[in-house]
């Protein structure tokens, strides 16, 4: 019976260094080979989906951490930040000297110093790994030359908002904002233990699934979900097979319905082995 499996990027089809491994290209070749359905689910928004991902081929997309879905190439659904809702934010962040960027489907917006510090995660984690220069390189600084300074930051096409890593502790954005919005701490692990994401209320990969499942007509009973952050933590419950990652947070894993082996371990190829994905 066709399969529909929800894939999200980092830390689960993409590892540390912004790489997906050969095995987990294989999986996805192979099992859409076979007739089943797979889509990105990502905490990331269409504009930092790069073409080396997406060359992968894949049926369709649910991006923003579930604020955006797109069906067959077309847009389903995508859902906003208020200009004043950004504004509110972004004036928080200003007072306490956080920089960020904006996540939007045409690029992402940086604020003044973000690009000069993400430069400096990126310095770090090649020093931490000097045996994967050239991983690093090729998967993460293509998101380094796409973030934008300069332009405009009060929007109105704003999916998320990324904030670093800062002396603010996490706790006090969450305590700001956490009634009104959703607030993830370290969404990428790189950008420091006080970074985190802000997305709006109400929203998230579940939420998203549970369209494209409508549109679909498929039940979740024969849904796939794979991931290993804290803004997977929904899609997993949601769906029949939530799989964690084994590099996943512990939390996550304890939500899961199974846990496969690590990125790099070849997790995902494994896991779509086990539950007959391939054929």
């Amino acid at each position: 019976m066709q399969k529909i499996i929800f894939l999200d990027i980092d830390g689960t089809l993409v590892n540390e260094k912004g790489m997906i491994p050969e095995s987990a290209k294989l999986a996805v070749r192979k099992a859409r080979e076979n007739g089943h359905i797979i889509y990105l689910c990502t905490g990331r928004s269409r504009g930092e989906i790069f073409d080396d991902i997406l060359s992968v081929g894949f049926d369709g997309l649910i991006g923003g951490a579930g604020c955006y879905i797109e069906v067959e190439k077309e847009a389903l659904f995508h859902e906003k930040f208020k200009k004043t809702d950004a504004q509110q934010i972004l004036d928080f962040f200003y007072e306490k000297g956080i920089d960020f960027y904006l996540e939007t489907n045409t690029g992402l917006f940086a604020s003044e110093k973000c690009k000069q510090n993400v430069f400096g995660f990126i310095a770090k984690l090649k020093a931490n790994n000097p045996e994967f220069l050239k991983e690093i390189e090729k998967g993460i600084m293509p998101f380094y030359e796409a973030l934008i300074e300069g332009e405009e930051l009060i929007r109105e096409d704003i999916n998320k908002i990324i904030f670093l890593d800062s002396t603010t502790p996490i706790d006090s954005v969450m305590k700001e904002f956490e009634a009104r919005y959703t607030v993830i701490p370290s969404t990428v692990p790189v950008f420091g233990s006080n970074s985190g994401e802000i997305s709006l209320l109400g929203i998230n990969k579940a939420t998203a699934i549970e369209k494209v499942l409508t549109r679909l007509n498929i039940t979740k009973e024969n849904a796939f979900a794979y991931g290993d952050s804290f803004n997977d933590i929904e899609m997993l419950q949601f769906v029949q097979h939530g799989i964690a990652m084994g590099n996943a947070h512990e939390i996550v894993k304890s939500v899961a319905d199974d846990i496969t082996e690590t990125v790099d371990e070849n997790g995902i190829y494994n896991s779509f082995e086990k539950y007959g994905l391939l054929g």
